[in-house]
C-alpha cells in the first residue's frame, strides 16, 4: 500500500509522514531529502543551482543511498551520511531551484518508484500525487497558512539554537510556494482525488489520527 502526502513547504508533511509510518508499520520515504541532497551536493562543489547545463553534468557524479538505523531514515551522498547537513536552510533554498530540472528529477523518481514497489510506503514531497505515485492508494495534500508554517519553522530552528527572524522565514515560504507551484516541471498542486487536510489549527497526534483514518478507511 502506498500512501502519498504532498503539499507546500513547512506544512509538516515530513514529521507528520514520519509518524504515521511508525503507527502503521510503514516505510517512510523523505523525497524532500533526496532533493535536498542534490542541492547540497551543488553547494558544497561550487555549482551554481541556477546554471541548469552544469548542474545536469553534476548529476551524473551522485549517488545517493537510504538506510533504516534504527527506524530512522538516513541517507548518504556517495557513501557519506549527510541527515544533519542537509537541513540547512540555504540547501532547503536550493533544492527547491535543483527540483525543477528534468534531470534531477529523473535520477530520483526510478528510485522513489522502486521503494514504494517494494513497500508499504508513506512518501511525501511535491508531486507525489500526481507524478510519482498517481496510482497511490492514499492521497492527501496537506497544508496550512504561510503565518503558521512560519512560525512551526522558527519554533524548529530556535530549538535547535539556530537565530533566526520569523519575517524572513514567512517571505522564504512565501517565494518558496510561489516557485514550486509555477514550476513547469511537476508543478506543486493537490491531486484530484486527493483528500485536502488543512492543519493550521490542528495538533500532530490529530493530524496523525485523520491520515491514519483516511487509510484504514481505503485499507477495509
Amino acid at each position: 500500500m502506498n500512501i502519498a502526502i504532498d503539499g507546500p513547504a513547512g506544512a509538516g508533511k515530513s514529521s507528520i509522514a514520519r509518524l504515521v509510518a511508525k503507527e502503521m508499520s510503514f516505510i517512510y520515504v523523505d523525497t524532500g531529502a533526496m532533493f535536498r541532497t542534490m542541492a547540497y551536493y551543488f553547494l558544497k562543489n561550487g555549482i551554481d543551482t541556477s546554471d541548469e547545463e552544469t548542474v545536469n553534468t553534476g548529476c551524473d557524479r551522485i549517488d545517493i543511498r537510504i538506510e533504516y538505523q534504527n527506524d530512522d531514515q538516513h541517507i548518504f551522498l556517495n557513501g557519506t551520511d549527510v541527515s544533519n547537513e542537509i537541513r540547512q536552510e540555504e540547501v532547503g533554498k536550493n533544492a527547491s531551484v535543483v527540483a525543477r530540472y528534468n534531470k534531477v528529477r529523473a535520477k530520483l523518481l526510478e528510485l522513489q518508484r522502486q521503494m514504494a514497489a517494494s513497500y508499504d510506503v508513506i512518501m511525501d514531497g511535491r508531486d507525489i500525487g500526481t507524478v510519482v505515485l498517481p496510482d497511490a492508494e492514499v492521497k492527501i495534500f496537506l497544508t496550512a497558512s504561510s503565518g503558521v508554517r512560519a512560525k512551526r519553522r522558527y519554533n524548529e530552528l530556535r530549538q535547535k539554537g539556530i537565530d533566526c527572524n520569523l519575517k524572513e522565514i514567512e517571505r522564504d515560504i512565501i517565494a518558496r510556494d510561489e516557485q514550486d507551484m509555477n514550476r513547469e516541471i511537476a508543478p506543486l498542486k493537490q491531486a484530484e482525488d486527493a483528500v485536502l487536510v488543512d492543519t493550521s489549527d490542528m495538533t500532530i497526534d490529530e493530524v496523525v489520527e485523520r491520515i491514519k483514518n483516511i487509510a484504514g478507511r481505503k485499507k477495509s
